[in-house]
């Protein structure tokens, strides 16, 4: 294989139906509190991994966690994948923080998440 290299999962995101209550669980589970906190998203960064909380599944409709590959260009790797088997659930974009994200389903209708950081 050639292309680029993903560098690990070190963001996974997790749909929540009440942030208050999911937020108290994962600051118990991860021993602090979270360094993100709005009605939109709580996020968690504990030992190099980023937790986040994402109510009602987010814009994007998330239904379970997804996992977020870290690789260093977004767009070669999600033609990568896609010539691979996989085909685009969210195109690449940004979210802030000069971070973009894209989505890809695998031929087993997992939800596989891409992060590139700019």
């Amino acid at each position: 294989m050639t292309g680029s290299s993903a560098r690990g999962i070190r963001t996974v995101l997790h749909p929540v139906s009440d942030l208050a209550k999911a937020k108290a669980v994962y600051a118990a589970l991860l021993g602090a509190p979270p360094q993100h906190d709005s009605p939109y998203y709580v996020g968690f960064d504990a030992e190099g991994q980023h937790i986040g909380l994402v109510p009602g599944g987010g814009p994007q409709g998330m239904t379970s966690p997804v996992a977020y590959w870290h690789v260093p260009d977004i767009e070669e790797k999600l033609a990568e994948v896609i010539a691979a088997g996989a085909t685009m659930n969210e195109a690449a974009h940004e979210v802030g923080g000069d971070r973009l994200v894209a989505t890809v389903i695998d031929p087993d209708g997992n939800v596989l998440g891409l992060i590139q950081d700019r």
